[in-house]
């Protein structure tokens, strides 16, 4: 039986090899693709390969601004190509495909799958995060209609801000610190079509009392939170770096949830209250911040 797992593969290493060399075009994806195939295993669906490469490339601007609008801290030419041209083939299969030869699920797995495979280490987590906005978004088609399945959990966008103070040698990050007596970086809840990068100007402008541009992103930050008369929900932060030469002085403006705002050098960061799943996100910063 001809194994559209591996065909999957076979698109994602050719539209990768268009992609970085320069070559994506009709003419130059097929050329890949057709030299791909001949050298890959006999159980590929060639037939399968070559109508999703070719729809693939038929509608990659409609797919491109889908990524854009999916994932606005990352810009396009931003994300790593083989995540791009995984989220590609997902998207492509999710939107546009046989929904009764791929259903959206197999298609979502599908991606993911490959991102664990091609990917780096953050990116079976980027892709299920991109692909699961856009299907919730389309109704999650396909899912069973049962008593049996809870609730979808509703789903929240915020942008954060990890603010560093870098004078000589010193390095400080600016926390604020909330109800649950932890220390932690400045977020708030996206307004509505709001980018996450403007979203993390305003909670450095309302919860720091500091507005300077923001320089990089940092990445995503996803977990579930309890909210009075709502339950579980789902939150997406997308973080950005931003820096001052000296420690300004930090004010909380809007401190709904919050009890105190203050500078802390980062060698003291191990001996504070703080959410350890957050580390990943300051070291990021805190390494571009060096490298700068």
């Amino acid at each position: 039986m001809a194994s559209r797992h591996l065909s999957r593969s076979v698109v994602l290493q050719s539209l990768f090899e268009s992609d970085v060399m320069g070559a994506f075009s009709a003419e130059g994806i097929t050329a890949v693709l057709d030299r791909n195939l001949a050298s890959a295993a006999a159980d590929a669906d060639a037939s399968f390969a070559r109508d999703l490469a070719s729809g693939i490339f038929e509608k990659h601007d409609e797919l491109d601004r889908v990524i854009v609008k999916s994932a606005p801290q990352w810009p396009l030419d931003k994300i790593a190509p083989i995540d791009r041209n995984i989220l590609r083939i997902g998207l492509f299969e999710l939107l546009y495909g046989d929904k009764g030869a791929v259903p959206p699920k197999v298609a979502l797995n599908e991606a993911i799958e490959l991102a664990k495979s091609f990917g780096g280490d953050s990116s079976g987590k980027f892709v299920n995060g991109v692909l699961g906005t856009v299907y919730r978004e389309i109704g999650e088609p396909g899912k069973a209609d049962s008593a049996k399945n809870p609730a979808p959990i509703p789903h929240e966008n915020l942008g954060g801000v990890l603010l560093v103070s870098v004078s000589g040698d010193d390095i400080q990050i600016a926390l604020v610190h909330d109800a649950f007596g932890r220390w932690t970086l400045p977020k708030t809840k996206c307004l509505e079509n709001e980018m996450t990068d403007a979203a993390a100007r305003r909670a450095m402008r309302e919860k720091l009392g500091v507005e300077v541009a923001l320089t990089a992103p940092l990445g995503e930050h996803e977990y579930i939170a309890h909210e009075p008369g709502v339950g579980k929900v789902a939150r997406t932060v997308g973080y950005f770096l931003a820096s001052v030469a000296s420690p300004v002085a930090l004010t909380c403006k809007q401190c709904e949830g919050l009890d105190g705002v203050r500078w802390f050098p980062v060698e003291s960061l191990a001996s504070i209250e703080m959410y350890a799943d957050l580390m990943p996100i300051i070291e990021s910063g805190i390494s571009a911040t060096k490298s700068a």
